[in-house]
Formats: structure tokens, C-alpha cells, sequence
């Protein structure tokens, strides 16, 4: 009997510590084990409340919409800013907020100073906005002001870009179908995930996006989506494709969550919603 005790005992001591060393392996992992149907997915396993942030009451952007997990239980969580393009508003890249937050991320949508900012404005803009966010938000205990993001569209993409370049110690960004005058991003130490269209016609691919991945230093984390039948307004509409890789490429790289690496290595490969996947493998940040 003693012996069957201490065989128990061991047992159940193995199985209180496996949790722990796990967590102790990476402590920002958030949510269940992914699959492809969870990054598919219209929403993530938790459940997302917002909050209005009014023009009046920051500076430096042009206020916007966060979307956070309502849960605490889990302690803090990376976050994400988000730029529209040129002439538009939040509303265009607002399908983004819940998407991404139901997977575990604080998430910030923002309007800009005003609809003609250029890209290093809404650079400016979103780096802004990541400060707010973590400094004077409601929000900011729900935050790791570590495991910081950006993302644009269009001319929000081209901020993206410059927020990376003037900000190193973000953790992840993603242009969508991005417009930048300025074509060489060699500077940039961020994992970058680039997104164009193939048919892009305000920002062509041979223009942009393929130029700004292929500035890109080879030695970083780097990956370009093209997606296959789609336009430069494809990003304002609910998309499974860019969220499916926007979510596997910010959990990896804000997050560390290799978890997630199954996604993105070995590259995805051509089908009816990807034109073109390039990108290293594996990585190394």
C-alpha cells in the first residue's frame, strides 16, 4: 500500500508540473492548440468587447476602436494597430478588430488626423497609437507593451512599413496591398509579412509590394502573400485568407507562439486564393 501511495504520489506530481513547464516554455501563448479551421475561423476562442476612443481625447492619431478579449483570466496580450488608406476611415479595415482580438490580441483600428495623410504620417500615426494604447488606454493592464504589431492598408500599408523602420523593437507587421513612393526597406528588423494583389491596379505588385518585400533583408524573417483574384480594396472586406495568415504570422512573432509555425513553413503553396507565397523558412526570431 505504501508503494502504490508513492506511485500515485509521483504520478500526480508529474502530472500538476507538465502545465507548468509548458507555460514556463512560453508564457505568451493564448488560447487552445490552433488548427485550420481556427484560423479560418470568423472568430477565435475568446469573446471580444470594444471601446470607443474619440478624436478629443488623444493626440497624435485621430482616435479609433480597440477590441480586446473580455476575459482577464489568461493575463496580458500582444497588440495590434491598425491604419486604413488613403481617403478612407476605421470603417474600411474595422472587419479586422474582432477577428483578430477573438484570437487573442488587443486591437486598435484607428482613424487617422485626416483621410490624405501619407504614409509617414500614418506611420507616425500608428506608433501614436500603439503609445496611447499602452501609456493612457483603459485598456493598458490588459496589454504587453513588449508584444507590439502594426497593420495598414494602402497608404496605411506604406505606414506599416515606416512605423517598422522608425520602431525596431515592434514585433510584427503587415502591409496590405501597400502604397509607399519610397521602395527600399533594408532598414527594417521586424518579421514582416507583405500581402499584394494580383490584380492591383492603385498599387501594383511589380511596384510595390514585391520591391518592398524584396528590400527586405534577407537575414529577416520575411514573408509575400499574393493573393490570387483580388484588387487593392480586397483588405476592406471580411477575407479568410489574409486572416488566416495575419493571425498565424502575428501569434508567431508577437506571441513566439510556434504553435503556429505549421502555417507559415513550409510556404504555402498556390491555390485558388494564393497566387504567390514566398518567404524563409524557417524562422529564426
Amino acid at each position: 500500500m505504501a508503494a502504490l501511495a508513492a506511485l500515485l504520489a509521483i504520478g500526480a506530481a508529474g502530472t500538476v508540473s507538465t502545465p507548468s513547464a509548458h507555460a514556463a516554455g512560453n508564457p505568451f501563448e493564448r488560447g487552445p492548440a490552433p488548427s485550420t479551421s481556427s484560423i479560418e475561423a470568423a472568430r477565435g476562442s475568446y469573446a471580444v468587447s470594444q471601446t470607443s476612443v474619440s478624436s478629443l481625447s488623444v493626440t497624435g492619431f485621430g482616435g479609433g476602436t480597440v477590441y480586446y478579449p473580455t476575459s482577464t483570466s489568461d493575463g496580458t496580450f500582444g497588440a495590434v494597430a491598425i491604419s486604413p488608406g488613403y481617403t478612407a476611415s476605421q470603417s474600411s479595415i474595422a472587419w479586422l478588430g474582432p477577428r483578430l482580438a477573438s484570437q487573442g490580441f488587443v486591437v486598435f483600428t484607428i482613424d487617422t488626423l485626416t483621410t490624405l495623410d501619407q504614409p509617414a504620417s500614418r506611420g507616425t500615426q500608428l506608433l501614436s497609437a500603439l503609445d496611447y494604447l499602452t501609456q493612457r488606454s483603459t485598456v493598458r493592464s490588459r496589454i504587453d507593451s513588449t508584444r507590439l504589431g502594426v497593420m495598414g492598408h494602402s497608404m496605411g500599408g506604406g505606414g506599416t512599413l515606416e512605423a517598422a523602420k522608425s520602431r525596431p523593437s515592434l514585433q510584427a507587421a503587415i502591409p496590405l496591398t501597400g502604397w509607399n513612393l519610397d521602395k527600399s526597406w533594408s532598414e527594417i528588423r521586424t518579421p514582416t509579412l507583405v500581402v499584394g494583389a494580383d490584380g492591383d491596379t492603385i498599387a501594383p505588385v511589380a511596384s510595390h509590394s514585391e520591391p518592398f518585400y524584396e528590400s527586405l533583408p534577407g537575414t529577416l524573417d520575411k514573408a509575400y502573400l499574393e493573393l490570387n483574384g483580388a484588387t487593392h480594396f480586397t483588405p476592406n472586406s471580411s477575407n479568410t485568407t489574409i486572416a488566416k495568415y495575419s493571425i498565424s504570422w502575428l501569434k508567431r512573432f508577437i506571441d513566439d507562439d510556434t504553435r503556429y509555425e505549421q502555417f507559415l513553413c513550409p510556404l504555402p503553396r498556390p491555390s485558388l486564393t494564393i497566387d504567390e507565397y514566398r518567404g524563409n523558412c524557417p524562422h529564426t526570431s
